[in-house]
C-alpha cells in the first residue's frame, strides 16, 4: 500500500477529483474504491500511459451539442499533493483560453511540462490518441504532441500538486510536506493513471 499520512495516494488523487463527472482508474479491478469509479486495464497490461489513456477515453462518451465543454484531466496516481483547487486552477487555464488551447498542464521550475497532471479538450485528446495508432509503449509527449499546450506554474502556497512519488525518498519527502485530512475510503496501491470527464460550460 502506498500511502502518504496514512492515506493512499491514489486516495488523494480521487478525493482532489471528487467534482469531476466521472472518475477513471486505469489498473486491475478492486474493491474499495469511492461510489461511482469506473475502472479499465490498458491492453496488454503494463503497456505505458498512452494506452492507459486510450483504455480510459472507451468510457468517456464525445460530447454532445448542448452539453457544454468536454474536459478530460489526465494525472497519475502517485500525486500526493494533487488537490481539488490546483485542478480547478488548470479548469481554468483551458476555459479561460476560450478555445485558443487544447489542454494545460503543470510546469514545474525548470520549465519541464507535467505531462500526467493536466487537464484537456476532451475532442483535442482523443484526437492525440488517434493519430498514434496502436498506443502500446507510446509516451505521452507523443500524446501530445502537435497540440497547443498552455503551461501552468504552480504560484500558491504548499507542496507543487504535480509532485510525485517514484522512489522511497520521494515517499519520505511527502510525508514531512503537511497533508490535508483525506478521508480514507479503501486501501489500494497507486496505478498508472486517473482520468476525470467533466462538462463545463462556457
Amino acid at each position: 500500500m502506498l500511502a502518504v499520512a496514512g492515506v493512499p495516494m491514489l486516495d488523494r488523487v480521487l478525493a482532489a477529483l471528487d467534482g469531476a463527472g466521472r472518475r477513471i482508474v486505469v489498473g486491475p479491478a478492486r474493491a474499495g474504491l469511492p461510489a461511482g469509479v469506473l475502472t479499465v486495464r490498458e491492453e496488454p497490461a503494463g503497456a505505458g500511459p498512452a494506452a492507459a489513456t486510450a483504455a480510459a477515453l472507451t468510457l468517456i462518451p464525445g460530447e454532445a451539442p448542448g452539453e457544454g465543454l468536454d474536459l478530460v484531466g489526465v494525472f497519475a496516481a502517485d500525486l500526493p499533493h494533487l488537490t481539488a483547487a490546483a485542478v480547478q486552477v488548470l479548469v481554468g487555464a483551458v476555459v479561460g483560453a476560450a478555445g485558443r488551447v487544447d489542454g494545460a498542464v503543470f510546469v514545474d521550475e525548470r520549465g519541464k511540462r507535467q505531462l500526467l497532471c493536466g487537464v484537456w479538450r476532451g475532442d483535442a485528446l482523443r484526437r492525440g490518441v488517434e493519430r498514434l495508432g496502436d498506443p502500446v509503449g507510446r509516451s505521452m509527449r507523443a500524446v501530445f504532441d502537435g497540440l497547443v499546450v498552455a503551461e501552468v506554474r504552480w504560484e500558491q502556497d504548499g507542496p507543487s500538486p504535480y509532485f510525485d512519488c517514484d522512489t522511497d525518498e520521494d515517499l519520505t519527502r511527502a510525508s514531512g510536506a503537511g497533508q490535508p485530512a483525506v478521508p480514507a475510503e479503501s486501501a489500494v496501491q497507486a496505478e498508472s493513471a486517473v482520468q476525470a470527464e467533466q462538462r463545463v460550460e462556457w
